[in-house]
């Protein structure tokens, strides 16, 4: 079974240097039949003005994952780790027994535009660590690239909790084929452009759940259809 969810349905939080759509139920956006998806959270969308960000603050027990869409995103922490996240990088912070951390805008001209994507940990009271690795545009082309895991195979990010998930980037026509499985779930985020998800056309912003075992044809629309899709323990 796939049920969308729109992007025009989500939540929004908007403070003038920060616009946040919010999949999920957030900050002062509480939807009851929208609380998460089976181990994901939170997943927002959020346009930073130049200059502009979160400044420090704390977290515990849930793995962060940031996926920047257009710009550059600064990263400070309190385990010592500073980076800047760009277009191709996949960022997982675990914050475990607690860590804090800041996210600014690099640029002082230009917005960064990223999802902040929340995972709830299969254990609580981990020690809290980071990692971020780059993933060329060849990699995703045309191909579901598996960027995080539990168990960090192929080179992609590790994540504490019983998940896979997959990127891919799609020209128009171009398609990738995936089954999702017997008690698992899977969660379809479109990131930018357009997609023919088993006939159904999906925009920026909208997302899908997957509930039973289905085979799932993904055919871009546009000519840089970019998704997420998140393969999950039910």
């Amino acid at each position: 079974m796939i049920t969308i969810r729109p992007a025009l349905e989500r939540g929004n939080a908007n403070f003038g240097w920060l616009d946040s759509r919010h999949t999920f139920s957030f900050g002062s956006y509480y939807d009851p039949a929208h609380m998460g998806f089976s181990s994901l959270r939170v997943i927002n969308e959020d346009k930073v003005a130049p200059g502009q960000g979160f400044p420090t603050h704390s977290h515990r027990d849930m793995e962060i994952i940031s996926y920047v869409v257009d710009g550059a995103l600064e990263h400070q922490d309190s385990i010592g780790n500073g980076s800047i996240i760009r277009p191709g990088d996949v960022q997982r912070m675990s914050a475990g027994t607690g860590i804090s951390h800041s996210e600014y805008n690099a640029s002082k001209d230009s917005p960064v535009h990223f999802l902040q994507i929340w995972v709830l940990p299969e254990n609580q009271g981990i020690e809290p660590g980071y990692e971020q690795t780059y993933f060329s545009p060849e990699e995703k082309q045309g191909n579901l690239r598996l960027v995080g895991s539990q168990d960090g195979r192929d080179g992609s990010i590790t994540i504490h909790q019983d998940i896979n998930l997959y990127a891919a980037r799609l020209a128009v026509s171009e398609k990738v084929n995936y089954t999702s499985q017997e008690k698992r779930t899977a969660w379809i985020q479109v990131v930018r452009g357009g997609l023919n998800l088993n006939e159904t056309v999906l925009s920026a912003g909208d997302g899908a759940a997957i509930t039973a075992p289905e085979s799932l044809t993904m055919t871009g629309q546009t000519e840089d259809t970019e998704i997420l899709l998140f393969d999950m323990a039910t």
